[in-house]
């Protein structure tokens, strides 16, 4: 059988929405966002174009159709993040960052849970979820093996409750609209301070109107500049026992790993976007400037040979990322390598694809004369968010190849190349 990769109808007709909604919609948030200066205005000012997204359906794709959804596979979101982030990342963000904060519920969660937590999400509001992850300095180190270190964020059992206290930051979304939180937030922590993660990490559910969860800063951001990243202090934030989903341990370690797997291949995805953009800025400066010469840029060689290494590397990183979305798919999401891999890979394969994009056209690109800077300051994120590719994303890759049962071919022969443990 011969290898196809071609398109169906389906998902032909899902990116064709996904460009023209990007081009209707979101090509007018970076005028609206631009005069704005602080970031929380910035973000608030998001919430029309995303309301437009949920009208549009792109947030029901994040929820099974038992609880009133219409749920995407991994590939159909890396098919949509590629057309909406060439236009604008930041709506695009702000549905992954939800897509992030519901996914261990849907993973995990018992069908009470799934009820309870995703069906509020079908609706006809804007609402929004997040995950709390990173630790206030910046650390995602979840599954350090000594318990004094890591995960700070503790949730103690009494009675019927869990009492969470930490400190979060990074937390995309979680402020929510009106300053008052995120609709849903899934907090990452431990269930005993003297257990490590192995036996003791857990993802507990905590609600809008929780008492308890503050909001205590904005960081501000060089790109991506109406993301929302709040730091966010739970203090005896009490929730009923039925919040946490699975249980602490091994599969809290895997569910906090598949989430951050599912984004994965969206966020390649979207680098493509991003890459589409700069590429197209540059083709259409050499193709009509002359800067000084008789014929344009396009024609000088070094010009021509540039932008077809440009090309050729877009190409390769979009369909990078539908095999590792595709690959997602099939295993169920037990996927960990190419997850890892095209989120590595596409994230810094932007920064030197916009880069020489920008040495094609030159000063002005570093300028407000074209849009090249901004796209720059926005792919700089690409390889330090969600997961750093350096401090999580590589070395979840090294401790595979650690692993004796690793299969090196697994992933081109579609099957998994490690499975995880207490699934």
């Amino acid at each position: 059988m011969a290898l196809d990769f071609t398109l169906s109808a389906e998902q032909l007709g899902l990116r064709e929405q996904a460009r023209a909604f990007a081009e209707g919609v979101l090509s007018q948030v970076a005028d609206t966002v631009a005069p704005i200066p602080d970031p929380l205005g910035r973000f608030r000012a998001l919430k029309p174009f995303y309301q437009q997204m949920v009208d549009a359906g792109f947030v029901k794709g994040l929820i099974p159709e038992e609880y009133g959804g219409n749920l995407f596979s991994n590939l159909q979101f890396a098919l949509a993040c590629e057309e909406l982030a060439r236009v604008d990342v930041n709506v695009a963000s702000a549905i992954l960052g939800t897509g992030l904060g519901v996914y261990p519920v849907l993973k995990g969660g018992t069908p009470e849970q799934k009820e309870r937590f995703l069906r509020p999400f079908t609706g006809s509001e804007p609402r929004l979820a997040a995950i709390a992850y990173s630790e206030a300095a910046g650390a995602a180190n979840f599954d350090f093996p000594d318990p004094k270190f890591g995960v700070q964020t503790f949730a103690v059992r009494d009675g019927d409750s869990w009492v969470i206290n930490g400190l979060k930051a990074w937390t995309t979304n979680a402020s929510g609209w009106d300053d008052e939180g995120a609709d849903l937030i899934a907090v990452v922590c431990r269930t005993d301070p003297e257990l490590p993660p192995q036996e003791s990490l857990a993802v507990i559910m905590v609600e809008k109107g929780t008492p308890g969860v503050e909001i205590i800063g904005i960081i501000d951001t060089m790109g991506h500049v109406a993301a929302n990243s709040p730091v966010v202090r739970f203090t005896d934030v009490r929730v009923p026992i039925d919040n946490l989903i699975g249980t602490p341990g091994a599969v809290g370690m895997n569910l906090v790993k598949e989430s951050f797997s599912w984004t994965c291949s969206s966020i390649g995805a979207a680098a493509v976007g991003r890459m589409r953009a700069a590429f197209e800025i540059a083709y259409e400066f050499t193709s009509t400037e002359k800067r000084g010469a008789s014929h344009p840029v396009l024609e000088f060689q070094n010009a021509g040979y540039m932008l077809a290494d440009i090309k050729t590397r877009i190409e390769a990183g979009r369909y990078f990322a539908w095999k590792a979305a595709d690959h997602f798919d099939k295993t169920g999401g037990a996927d960990r390598e190419l997850s890892n891999m095209v989120k590595i890979y596409n994230s810094e394969l932007s920064v030197q694809v916009v880069y020489d994009a920008m040495r094609l056209v030159g000063v002005d690109s570093y300028g407000d004369r074209t849009k090249l800077a901004p796209i720059m300051e926005d792919v700089l994120c690409f390889p330090v968010y969600d997961g750093g590719n350096m401090g999580v994303r590589r070395r979840h890759l090294h401790e595979m190849l650690l692993n004796p049962s690793y299969d090196p071919l697994a992933s081109a022969e579609n099957r998994v190349a490690l499975m995880p443990t207490g699934r």
